[in-house]
Parts: C-alpha cells; sequence; structure tokens
C-alpha cells in the first residue's frame, strides 16, 4: 500500500513498497535457523500470483515434477513490474529477476541435486505450488489468505510427515475438503473447490504456455522437463 504525501497529495512511496525487518525479529523462529552446519529441509514451497489455473496448493509426485512446477511458474504482472497489469509473466523458481545465468542451466543444478541426493540414500524434500490468489467469476478471491495460509503449510507439514491425504490430479497432488483443518473458520467445500480445482482446457491451455517458455530456452533445456511436460500432457487427454 502506498503512503500519502499530505503536503501536497501525491504519494510517498511506490505501490509495491515493502516493509521489512530483521528475522530474528520473529518469535517463532526455529533456534537452528541460522545454524552454519546447515538445517534439514522438509519441503519447498514455490508460489505465484495467479487468478485462475493454479491451484491453491499442489503437491509434485516426484523431485523432477516439483522442478517441473518450480520451472514453469508464473505471476500475472502487478503494479512491481514495468508495462501491462494482470498479464502472465514467466517467472521460473520466482527467480528470473536474480539468476544471473541461462535458466535451462538454472534448473539442470537443480535436478543434479536431486539426482545426488538419492544416490546418497538421502529423503528429498517434497516440493510444492502454491497460489493464495485465485479469484472465482466474480473477481473475488476465493481463499481467504493472510493467516488463513497457515491452514495450508499445516497440511504440507503433515503431508512431509506422512499424516495427510492427498489425491492425483494431472498437475500433481492437491488436498480434498476433509484434509484439511477448519476449525475455527467457516468455509464451505464449494468454496474449497474453486480454490483447488484443476481445469482440463486451463490446463491445456497453460501447457501452450509452458510449450512457449521451452522454445524459448531452446536446446540447452534438460530433457527430464520435456519429457516431463508430455507426461502431463497425456494424463490430461486421458
Amino acid at each position: 500500500m502506498s503512503l500519502l504525501d499530505g503536503a501536497n497529495g501525491r504519494k510517498a512511496s511506490h505501490p509495491n513498497a515493502r516493509f521489512t525487518v530483521a528475522a530474528t525479529n520473529n518469535p517463532v523462529i526455529d533456534a537452528e535457523w541460522n545454524n552454519p552446519d546447515g538445517v534439514a529441509i522438509d519441503a519447498f514451497i514455490f508460489g505465484g500470483r495467479r487468478s485462475t489455473t493454479v491451484p491453491l496448493v499442489t503437491e509434485a509426485r516426484n523431485w523432477v515434477e516439483g522442478v517441473y512446477m518450480a520451472a514453469t511458474m508464473g505471476s500475472e504482472t502487478t503494479a512491481a513490474i514495468t508495462g501491462q497489469v494482470g498479464v502472465v509473466r514467466r517467472d521460473p523458481f520466482a527467480m528470473i529477476a536474480f539468476a544471473g545465468y541461462n535458466m535451462s542451466d538454472y534448473f539442470q543444478h537443480w535436478l543434479n541435486i536431486g539426482k545426488k541426493l538419492e544416490a546418497e540414500g538421502a529423503v528429498l524434500p517434497k516440493i510444492y505450488c502454491v497460489n493464495w490468489f485465485r479469484k472465482d467469476e466474480n473477481g473475488k478471491f476465493v481463499w481467504p489468505g493472510f493467516g488463513e495460509n497457515m491452514r495450508v503449510l499445516s497440511w504440507i507439514l503433515n503431508r512431509a510427515e506422512g499424516k495427510a491425504n492427498g489425491k492425483e490430479t494431472p498437475f500433481g497432488i492437491t488436498p480434498e475438503y476433509a484434509d484439511m483443518h477448519w476449525g475455527g473458520l467457516d468455509y464451505s467445500a464449494e468454496k474449497f473447490t474453486k480454490a483447488i480445482n484443476v481445469g482440463i482446457d486451463d490446463w491445456k491451455n497453460e501447457l501452450k504456455l509452458h510449450t512457449e517458455l521451452f522454445e524459448h530456452l531452446g536446446d540447452r533445456l534438460p530433457k527430464e522437463l520435456k519429457e516431463t511436460r508430455s507426461k502431463i500432457e497425456q494424463r490430461l487427454n486421458a
């Protein structure tokens, strides 16, 4: 939210301005958060801003599918991006503004990490895609967001610990209404369906955009991602 300069009526900050504080001010931060030996990771969570198509939360079936999810992630442009607002802009791993080398090599780096960890017998972290910004036919957000996002994070942690169910979709694994904790929130199964639904036609169109991204990246794109795209297409057409 922009601050208003009362003296002349002009905005005193950019519409996408942020206020940040040190992580140490978080009263529930893990005691090991800054351990130089590293910390155990149970899940990676990647999120984009999409008003349609992308479900509230999706779990990748495996590491490669998770890399695919992150590699094809997109967000609708906001005031932080120069140009028209509301256009889907591909933002792989939410890193497009920060990666200083070819994104195909960045994807391969993640795939190599997975192979290395598997070879060492490690349990790979699960990978999730979240979308808090889906809207209904009236342009209203279908998920309340803010603190209620903890309900999704709770499902993710329970999945990592093998304590929660999920259902298969063409695009990963999503929770059903009964899999979520709803205590203290009046949120209907109908609303949840709108937030979590994977529309076949929507995803067929989405895959076309993924193909455009892959063509743009060229020959250095890892073959595993092309194969994953084909598997999703097969599930959509089943």
